[in-house]
C-alpha cells in the first residue's frame, strides 16, 4: 500500500471512528481559538483607535462591514471548495479533491484584485455607501485603502483555512490564523500608540498581518494537506466553478448579509451621531466575539458532517449536532453572562466617553442575551450546508441577519428610534433561535 493510500485511509478512520465529541472538540477547539483570537484583535484594534476619539473608532465599524463583504465571497469559496474536498476524500479521489481546492484557491485570489482595485478606485463613495458621517470618513477611507490592498491575501487565506479544516487539519489552521492576528496587535500598539500614524497606522497593522497570516497558512497546506494545489489543477469546466459556488452559496448569503446590515445600521444609527455609531461598534466586535464560539465549534463539526453523510453514517451526524449545539450552549454561556454583568466596565475600557457608554451599555447586555439563542441556530446551518443541502442551508442563512433582522431593525428604529436600534439584533437572534427548530426535528427524523 502506498503512502498516499495510508494517509487515505487514516484519514477514513478517523472522520468515521473517533468518538464524535472527541472529534468535534479537537476539531472545534482550534477553530474556536483562531476566531477568538482574531476577535481579540478586532477588540484590540478597537480599543488602539478608540484612543484616538469617537470618529476614529466609527472608522472601525465602518471598516467592519467591508470587510464583511470581502468574508462572504471568501467563505463562499473556501466553504464551497473545502466541502467538495471532503467528499472527494471520503470517496477516495484525488485528482477530484486536488481540482476544487486549486480551483477555489486561484479563483479567490483573482476575486481578491478585482475587489482591490474597484474598491480603490471608488474609495470615497464606498465608505459613503457603508454609512460613514463626513467626520468618520477621512479615517475610513485610511483604514480602508489597507483593507482592500491586502483583500487578495485574505481571500486566499480563507480557502486555505476552510480546506484545512475540512481535512481535518484544524490545528494548523490555527496556527496560521492566530500568529497573524497576535501580529496585528502588536502592530497596533507600535503604528497607533507609539509611533503617531493614527487610524492609518492600524491599516498598515491590518494588511502586514494578513499578508503574514496567508504565507502560513500556504506552507502549512503545502507541507500538511492531502490535497495538492497546482496551477495545472485549476478546472476547465463551468461545472467545477458552478457546485463550489453553489455548495458554498449559504457562506455567501450568511456573511453578505451580514454587511448588508451592517450597513443599513450604520445608515440607521448615524443620524444619533458619531458616539453612538462608537458604540455600536464596540457592540458589534464584542458580540462577534462571543458568537466566535458558537461559529468554531460549528466549524469543527463541519467536517465530521460533511465526510460522515458521504460516507453514508446518519446516525454519525445526527449524534454530532447534538454534540456541538451541547458544547456551544456552555462555551457561549461562559462568555454571554459575563459580558452582560460586566457591560459597563467592557464598554469604558474601549471608548471613555459617555456619550458612547450611555448607548452602549444597554445594547452590549441586550446582544449578551441575543447570543445565547445562537447555539440552537448556527450548528444547524452548518449541518446542512455541510451536507450539499443547498435551498435549506440558504433559507438558514437568510435568517439572522436578513429576514430577522432587517425587517426588525427597520421597524424597531422607527417605533423607538435608538432604543430600537440597540434592541434590534438580539430580537432577531432569539426569533432565529426559534425559527430553526424545525429543520433540528425535520432532521433528526430523517431515515437512513
Amino acid at each position: 500500500m502506498s503512502n498516499s493510500s495510508k494517509q487515505q485511509m487514516s484519514h477514513y478512520d478517523k472522520m468515521t471512528q473517533t468518538p464524535l465529541v472527541k472529534l468535534i472538540v479537537s476539531l472545534g477547539i482550534p477553530t474556536t481559538i483562531s476566531m477568538l483570537v482574531t476577535s481579540i484583535y478586532n477588540m484590540a484594534d478597537t480599543y488602539f483607535v478608540g484612543t484616538l476619539g469617537e470618529s476614529q473608532q466609527g472608522a472601525t465599524g465602518i471598516l467592519f462591514t467591508l470587510q464583511a463583504i470581502i468574508q462572504a465571497i471568501a467563505f463562499m469559496l473556501g466553504q464551497g471548495s473545502g466541502t467538495m474536498v471532503s467528499k472527494a476524500q471520503a470517496d477516495r479521489n484525488d485528482e477530484e479533491a486536488n481540482e476544487y481546492v486549486s480551483t477555489g484557491f486561484y479563483t479567490a485570489l483573482a476575486f481578491g484584485l478585482v475587489l482591490m482595485a474597484g474598491g480603490l478606485v471608488f474609495l470615497k463613495p464606498f465608505m459613503r455607501l457603508l454609512g460613514s458621517t463626513e467626520t468618520i470618513l477621512p479615517y475610513a477611507m485610511q483604514y480602508g485603502a489597507c483593507v482592500l490592498l491586502s483583500c487578495p491575501m485574505v481571500m486566499g487565506s480563507f480557502v486555505l483555512n476552510n480546506n484545512l479544516r475540512y481535512e481535518g487539519k484544524a490545528f494548523f489552521s490555527m496556527i496560521g490564523l492566530v500568529s497573524g492576528s497576535l501580529i496585528n496587535i502588536l502592530g497596533d500598539y507600535l503604528l497607533v500608540i507609539v509611533f503617531p500614524f493614527g487610524v492609518l497606522g492600524a491599516g498598515i497593522s491590518t494588511a502586514i498581518s494578513q499578508t503574514i497570516s496567508f504565507c502560513v497558512l500556504l506552507f502549512f497546506y503545502r507541507r500538511r494537506a492531502l490535497g495538492k494545489i497546482r496551477f495545472s489543477s485549476i478546472s476547465r469546466n463551468f461545472k467545477v466553478y458552478a457546485t463550489i459556488c453553489k455548495v458554498g452559496f449559504p457562506a455567501l448569503v450568511r456573511q453578505g448579509l451580514t454587511s448588508i446590515s451592517n450597513g443599513l445600521l450604520n445608515n440607521l444609527t448615524r443620524p444619533y451621531g458619531d458616539a453612538a455609531i462608537a458604540a455600536m461598534s464596540v457592540v458589534n466586535r464584542f458580540s462577534a466575539f462571543v458568537m466566535c464560539v458558537g461559529l468554531g465549534i460549528g466549524q469543527g463539526y463541519q467536517p465530521v458532517a460533511s465526510f460522515n453523510y458521504q460516507a453514508k453514517k446518519l446516525d454519525r451526524v445526527k449524534k454530532g449536532l447534538l454534540v456541538t449545539m451541547a458544547i456551544s450552549v456552555a462555551l457561549v454561556a461562559m462568555l454571554a453572562i459575563p459580558g452582560f454583568i460586566f457591560a459597563e466596565q467592557i464598554v469604558w475600557m474601549f471608548q471613555k466617553s459617555e456619550a458612547v457608554a450611555e448607548i452602549g451599555v444597554f445594547a452590549l447586555r441586550c446582544a449578551c442575551v441575543g447570543t445565547l439563542f445562537l447555539p440552537l441556530s448556527v450548528p444547524v446551518n452548518m449541518l446542512y450546508q455541510s451536507t450539499r443541502q443547498v435551498m435549506a442551508s440558504t433559507l438558514l442563512s437568510l435568517l439572522r441577519s436578513g429576514l430577522m433582522f432587517i425587517p426588525t431593525l427597520i421597524i424597531t428604529t422607527s417605533l423607538w428610534g435608538i432604543t430600537g436600534i440597540q434592541i434590534s439584533q438580539p430580537l432577531a437572534d432569539i426569533l432565529t433561535g426559534f425559527a430553526t427548530i424545525p429543520f433540528i426535528v425535520a432532521f433528526m427524523r430523517r431515515k437512513e
